[in-house]
């Protein structure tokens, strides 16, 4: 073999190293800025989630004491119209 081609394939391999590495590095920071993002939707979601639980917490417990305030407001009707 000729120098030329040993050093085409010298050269072919380490571009072939180099552009590998540079791909890995490239991946394992996209995965990591993803990761990021996934985990900072994550936050939202779960603050949202527990905001609307405590709304219907809120709301049941409305739901609950209506029937109650309305039979007294029966009763505050029938005793006035006695």
């Amino acid at each position: 073999m000729s120098d030329a081609v040993i050093a085409a394939v010298i050269s072919g391999c380490v571009s072939l190293v180099v552009g590998i590495v540079s791909a890995l590095v490239a991946a394992k920071s996209t995965g990591n800025d993803l990761q990021k993002k996934l985990e900072i939707a994550q936050a939202v979601t779960d603050t949202k989630l527990e905001e609307l639980t405590r709304e219907v917490r809120a709301h049941n417990n409305f739901a609950q004491r209506l029937p109650v305030l309305e039979n007294r407001v029966e009763n505050l009707e029938k005793a006035a119209a006695k």
